[in-house]
């Protein structure tokens, strides 16, 4: 198993920023990809941004130049630093990571609990 805690999330003004974390913890082998996705009320979850351990990354044409995706491979961890927001990007922040257990062949997709980013003046 594999464990993702989420930290970071809040309340914020239009325009400001916040860092979202996400670490995964457990009997861990590999994580190829990790990544961030949100669930606005109402709405399906979407992705905002992905990156690889080679660290390539993926973002929704609605955050790309105002959020940016990083992770420490050596601390199983994933950032966004989320700039200019706006109150359309309130949502539920869910971390993902494809992760390959130890001693497992197959790699599956593990989910956090989710942290709450409201924009709001």
């Amino acid at each position: 198993q594999v464990h993702l805690v989420e930290s970071g999330g809040g309340l914020v003004q239009p325009g400001g920023s916040l860092r979202l974390s996400c670490a995964a913890s457990g009997s861990i082998f590999v994580i190829y990809a990790m990544g961030w996705y949100r669930q606005a009320p109402g709405k399906q979850r979407e992705l905002v941004a992905t990156i690889t351990s080679g660290e390539s990354t993926v973002y929704a044409d609605s955050v790309k130049g105002r959020f940016t995706i990083s992770r420490d491979n050596a601390k199983n961890t994933v950032y966004l630093q989320m700039n200019s927001l706006k109150p359309e990007d309130t949502a539920v922040y869910f971390c993902n990571a494809l992760a390959r257990n130890r001693g497992v062949d197959i790699a599956y997709d593990y989910w956090g609990q989710g942290t709450q980013v409201t924009v709001s003046s």
